[in-house]
């Protein structure tokens, strides 16, 4: 054999040596992450990719979580966490299994969810409201009491079309529309245009509870409300209508391209925007969205904040138990992470 040909043999020996070498590697490292619970990644991959993948090799290590399968529901604002955070947990903890369950007459919401919870049809509640003194003396009545834990912060937006154009509003003035005081947008400094005024019914749940607890001083609303069935109805026909407004949970309708949402102040002339700044235009969405103004509703610089509650049942069964190992879960750094991902602020 030439020296030639000699030293070609030896280089594809040597290629075909380090190929089996690496494929060995290969396997190993694909073997060890099987046996550990996780997945071998391409190299420049992200755990962004699935949002199970931030949690350690993907184990259910929530402590005091009992097996079974446990009914929640309750607050059509914890819709976005039931999709995006509760998901990661049934992965990681498949032996806890949560059944959404829909009240049996009714919309959902809050109030149905408590009074659910009271008449045993739930382990626990999601709630974007407190707990009312009656709802909880009721449940002593049949030998339990009804313990808040909130996990996550909310903001009431408003919602107005995309051709208003107004600063802003007060909070004040907020509720002399929505009681009938102010019918037309050049009382607040905007146009000479009636405004058409939308809510969820009373019955509807938490965030028209809160909103006229803490808006209207639980005062009524004044005949010019219109009601619809829901935040995506009310953003198509707030879109349509010149002088249409409306109120949601700040996730449900600051990221949406029909609408804009107002700057809010407790007096005149100091208004906060529930997105931040700048306001992305309508030319520019969906492309970019309005992103929630997450520091101002921690602060409470924004005008209406309110917490987002998990309501446990203290009777020192199963029930309390799973739902203070879901609270306590959702308190943790990582679902924290998840729940700001989900269009919410991280209350920890």
């Amino acid at each position: 054999m030439s020296q030639k040909n000699e030293t070609l043999s030896l280089f594809l020996a040597a290629i075909i040596t380090i190929g089996l070498i690496f494929s060995g590697l290969w396997f190993f490292m694909e073997r060890w992450a099987q046996l550990n619970g996780t997945v071998a990644k391409p190299l420049g991959s992200s755990n962004t990719d699935n949002p199970t993948k931030q949690f350690v090799n993907n184990k259910c290590d929530v402590p005091n979580l009992p097996e079974g399968t446990f009914n929640y529901g309750g607050s059509t604002t914890w819709a976005p966490i039931r999709k995006d955070v509760d998901s990661v947990l049934k992965s990681l903890c498949p032996q806890f299994t949560l059944r959404y369950t829909q009240p049996p007459s009714g919309q959902p919401g809050s109030g149905t969810g408590i009074r659910m919870l009271i008449d045993n049809q739930l382990a626990f509640s999601q709630s974007s409201r407190s707990v009312k003194a009656e709802e909880n003396a009721e449940a002593k009545q049949k030998g339990f009491s009804l313990k808040e834990i909130p996990v996550a912060i909310d903001g009431i937006a408003i919602a107005v079309n995309q051709n208003l154009n107004i600063s802003g509003l007060t909070v004040a003035q907020l509720k002399d529309i929505y009681t009938g005081k102010i019918t037309n947008w050049q009382q607040v400094s905007g146009p000479n245009l009636p405004i058409t005024v939308y809510s969820r019914s009373k019955e509807a749940g938490g965030t028209v509870e809160f909103f006229v607890e803490n808006v209207l001083n639980k005062e009524n609303f004044g005949n010019n409300v219109n009601y619809i069935s829901t935040t995506t109805e009310a953003v198509r026909k707030v879109a349509a209508s010149p002088g249409g407004i409306y109120y949601a949970s700040a996730p449900e309708v600051v990221p949406q391209c029909m609408i804009k949402t107002l700057p809010l102040g407790r007096t005149s002339g100091q208004f906060v925007p529930p997105y931040q700044e700048p306001l992305v235009p309508q030319s520019e969405c969906p492309n970019k969205r309005n992103q929630l103004n997450s520091q101002a509703f921690r602060s409470g610089d924004y005008a209406i904040t309110r917490n987002l509650f998990v309501i446990v049942k203290q009777n020192g069964q199963t029930d309390q138990q799973a739902g203070e190992a879901y609270a306590n879960w959702l308190l943790t750094p990582q679902s924290q992470e998840l729940i700001e991902k989900a269009g919410f602020v991280r209350i920890k």
